[in-house]
């Protein structure tokens, strides 16, 4: 019953400290970018969007497809950043567990 206890507590903790890590992603922001930088994406590790920045440079109402894919590819960027951020910090969690839909 004592290793069940010690056990217990061990599982309370590696939730508290998932816990803290989840919530500490929402304070770190990736840019994703696309065309060289004329479309940046920022977003937090809650893969919330924090702003969307077009340069100038690259609106032409002539070509509006263009923007639509580099803004396109920008988010894409981002979202790939926050996945990785996820992974590397709420990994050591997760090792060797595969829970479809947790992240």
């Amino acid at each position: 019953m004592k290793n069940m206890n010690q056990m217990m507590k061990q599982v309370k903790k590696m939730q508290q400290e998932m816990a803290k890590a989840q919530q500490e992603l929402e304070n770190k922001e990736v840019v994703g970018t696309a065309g060289g930088g004329v479309v940046k994406v920022t977003m937090n590790g809650h893969k919330q969007v924090l702003s969307v920045e077009i340069s100038p440079d690259v609106v032409d109402p002539e070509d509006v497809e263009m923007l639509q894919d580099l803004v396109t590819a920008a988010f894409s960027d981002a979202m790939k950043q926050v996945d990785e951020l996820v992974n590397k910090d709420l990994g050591k969690f997760t090792a060797g567990m595969n829970i479809p839909g947790l992240f």
